[in-house]
């Protein structure tokens, strides 16, 4: 994989996010100061912005260039924990040679313990980490077992909703 795909990933994102204003901006408005919504689209639309520039460099590269934008982009509380991801990201063992689900895992896992250290945060704070650690262990032990991608795929998606449903009460 290439910087293409980071590019890719987060142009999912932004579809996602933007599919679901009504529900994001609801949810943070019960438990926060509804602030979220437009917190996270800024992010993912100044990413998706810069992506002529972010196209040309190495995985390493962009993902430093990424976290140091969002960092003055997103307010709140998400933009130094996200950049906090990223900036991990980019450090990652493996990072600017081909992917494999390993090289995956070592990113989201590296990018979420960075959020932990900054947010000092666990799973059962009610925070995104009830979700990203979950997802974080399930990809690096189906990484580990040589699952391909549509099955870690799989896998991500069950851990994050079972994460996600564990902070509903």
């Amino acid at each position: 994989m290439s910087t293409e795909a980071i590019l890719t990933a987060v142009a999912a994102a932004r579809e996602a996010i933007h599919a679901h204003e009504v529900d994001i901006e609801g949810l943070d408005r019960a438990i926060g100061d509804g602030d979220h919504y437009i917190n996270i689209k800024r992010g993912v639309d100044t990413i998706l912005a810069m992506e002529g520039e972010l196209s040309a460099m190495a995985p390493s590269a962009a993902l430093k260039a990424i976290a140091m934008k969002l960092m003055s982009t997103i307010g709140g509380a998400s933009g130094p924990l996200i950049s906090s991801f990223f900036l991990a990201g980019a450090k990652t063992e493996g990072i600017d040679e081909p992917w494999t689900p390993a090289t995956v895992a070592r990113l989201v896992a590296d990018g979420v313990a960075a959020i932990q250290k900054r947010g000092k945060a666990d799973v059962g704070d009610k925070t995104m980490l009830d979700v990203l650690i979950p997802v974080a262990d399930v990809l690096a032990e189906g990484a580990g077992e040589g699952l391909g991608a549509g099955d870690l795929k799989t896998r991500a998606v069950a851990a994050a909703q079972k994460g996600m449903e564990a902070t509903r009460d």
